[in-house]
């Protein structure tokens, strides 16, 4: 079975009436796979269509760069404060 990792996805939803950037953590197997999540967490939240979403850059990052906390809390397994 594949290694899960983490990936941080830059880049710029332009829509019609709403235009921003954006950087998203999200774990997938692979880069592909992340760009896939990406496409549908976007389009699902934002309603942006595929060619309305302009990745930038996708980059395996490290679990000590990861910057969200849930993320971190799913890669490592417990919460930063345990004392255990």
């Amino acid at each position: 079975m594949s290694e899960v990792k983490v990936f941080r996805v830059t880049g710029k939803i332009a829509k019609p009436n709403f235009k921003t950037d954006f950087k998203k953590e999200v774990r997938a197997t692979t880069p592909e796979n992340a760009r896939e999540k990406i496409y549908k967490d976007l389009g699902s939240k934002h309603r942006a269509k595929r060619f309305q979403i302009r990745l930038l850059k996708i980059e395996e990052i490290a679990p000590e760069e990861i910057e969200s906390t849930l993320i971190r809390r799913m890669t490592l397994g417990k919460k930063e404060d345990d004392s255990e």
